[in-house]
């Protein structure tokens, strides 16, 4: 841990943050310093500092001490009432199912900035898909992407057969052309049973799927995709591999720690 994170830690504390609190802040400081060293970093993250309700966003919000203290505490809180098997469900997942770190990510088809995280996510579990089991949860933000809730039901009824990553990666890959015609050509080309498919897509099951990640977001306060959550420490925005990388050893230096 860097000198500024331990001060950060020690500071965190003080205002009565928790220990996985301070970890937390220390690294919002460091992905402040990201952004603000990025072109136009420093606007973006400016623009993201209140995000409101359905809202897709490159960096992460802005929050002051006492908002990132309230949140991420509120995260912890509700984390801390949910096993694994509860969190995890039936949602898709990639990496070492026996991994002590579940990494949460709350996503939006249509949204342009999860497309973007997607290739920051790959490099980042191709390096430590050992360490992590990542969840996909479904956060469309029907409000602005109209597209979202059909792709999500689309990409449901593809994991019904097994088949949610190539769908999910084909759907990211060909955002632009969101829509009826792409979500039939992609069960096609993936030759799944598009009597099935269509079935699937369509019923109560799809859509109690989503609508269950939609109330965990609800109850967790996320607003914005793409939003993550590494074991319990928040990580809003489209991060790039290396940032994932700095947050799980941090995360894992903070859990050996532990008694």
């Amino acid at each position: 841990m860097d000198e500024s994170s331990g001060r950060t830690i020690k500071w965190a504390k003080t205002l009565g943050i928790g220990a996985l609190g301070g970890v937390a802040i220390a690294f919002a400081w460091s992905l402040m310093a990201f952004w603000s060293e990025m072109p136009g970093g420093k606007e973006a993250a400016e623009e993201t500092a209140a995000p409101t309700a359905d809202t897709d966003t490159a960096a992460p919000a802005a929050e002051g001490p006492t908002d990132l203290r309230v949140h991420q505490q509120h995260v912890s809180d509700v984390l801390a009432d949910l096993d694994r098997e509860v969190l995890v469900a039936n949602s898709p997942t990639r990496g070492n199912p026996d991994a002590d770190i579940v990494m949460l990510e709350f996503s939006d088809f249509q949204c342009p900035f999860c497309a973007q995280a997607t290739t920051e996510v790959e490099t980042f579990l191709a390096e430590a898909e050992d360490e992590v089991l990542l969840v996909y949860k479904h956060l469309p933000l029907a409000q602005i992407h109209p597209e979202a809730i059909p792709a999500a039901q689309a990409a449901w009824a593809a994991q019904q057969q097994g088949q949610f990553w190539p769908y999910h990666d084909a759907l990211f890959a060909r955002q632009t052309e969101l829509g009826e015609d792409l979500y039939l050509e992609l069960a096609q080309a993936l030759k799944l049973d598009l009597e099935q498919f269509n079935r699937d897509r369509a019923s109560e099951g799809a859509n109690a799927a989503i609508a269950q990640d939609l109330a965990l977001a609800q109850e967790l306060r996320l607003t914005s995709t793409p939003t993550f959550l590494m074991g319990e420490l928040l990580l809003p925005g489209a991060l790039p591999a290396e940032l994932f990388s700095e947050a799980l050893i941090r995360l894992k230096a903070f859990n050996d720690a532990q008694p």
